[in-house]
Formats: C-alpha cells, structure tokens, sequence
C-alpha cells in the first residue's frame, strides 16, 4: 500500500467518528508512526535498496562507525540535525528521502526560505561530491559546515 501524505490523512480524519478509530488506523497502517516505519526501518532499508553497507555510510559521513550503528539501532538519540543529514547524503539519499529520514527522526525538514537549508537542497539534488566538498560549499558561502558530533569547530 502506498504511504499516505498528511494532509490527506488529516482530511480523512476531519471525516472520521470516534468509533471509526480502529479501522481508520488500520487502513492507513503504512502512513502510520510506529516501530515499522520508524527512522532506522525507513533509513535501513533505503540503504539497503541503494546496496549501501552501513559502514560505508559511516565512512562517507566522516560519523564515528560505533556512534553511527548507536544511532540507527536507537540506542543513541542525536539532538545535531546535521549529523543525520549527512548519514543521508553518504546514504546516497534523494533530497525527498532526506526530507522523509528528518521527519521520521523527529527533526525539521530543510527549508527552503533558511540559506544555508537552501543551499544543502542544492547539494542533494547536484551532489557535488563527498561531504568535504560540501562542507567547503558551505564555508565558500559563509555558513557553518556539517557537523559530525559534539562542539563545532
């Protein structure tokens, strides 16, 4: 089954009495949060379909290989957007799967009206390269790089 946007499950909601709960969860079961669908199912098996090992995208993220596997298990929780997001562009990931992968980890998605968001969706469309390269894009244009984990530079 096709995963439903929000704004269809919301007017479907705006439509749905409280005793229609139970079948409305079920039949939108695959547009649902749960442990299923989570960030490290979604990311996972993303990577799998692109034939990407974990450890690759670690490598690629310049992300600790231990921290990485924590974070996609869920054992460890990231606060650092940036940290997911180049686990996303190591990944290989479209700017739409980005965006899905953000949300699905409970962060912002990038925003087009932000530069430096803007810029970061040039990056995912163009991908000009590892993410040295876009972090030297970054500073080119007077914005912070991507940081990995802890204090930035």
């Amino acid at each position: 089954m096709q995963e439903k946007e929000t704004k269809e499950l919301e007017k479907v909601l705006g439509k749905t009495h409280l005793s229609d709960y139970d079948s409305f969860v079920e039949d939108n079961r695959d547009s649902m949060l749960s442990a299923s669908n989570s960030f490290s199912t979604y990311v996972k098996g993303l990577m799998s379909q692109k034939g990407i090992s974990q450890q690759t995208v670690f490598l690629n993220a310049d992300v600790p290989e231990r921290y990485g596997y924590k974070l996609l298990s869920g054992e460890k929780h990231t606060k650092q957007r940036d940290v997911i997001i180049r686990l996303c562009y190591a990944a290989e990931f479209t700017l739409s799967e980005t965006q899905r992968a953000l949300k699905k980890y409970g962060m912002s998605e990038l925003y087009a009206k932000d530069e430096r968001d803007a810029l970061i969706m040039i990056v995912f469309n163009e991908r000009p390269g590892s993410i040295i390269d876009v972090n030297g894009l970054l500073k080119e244009h007077g914005h912070l790089p991507l940081r990995t984990s802890g204090v930035q530079e």
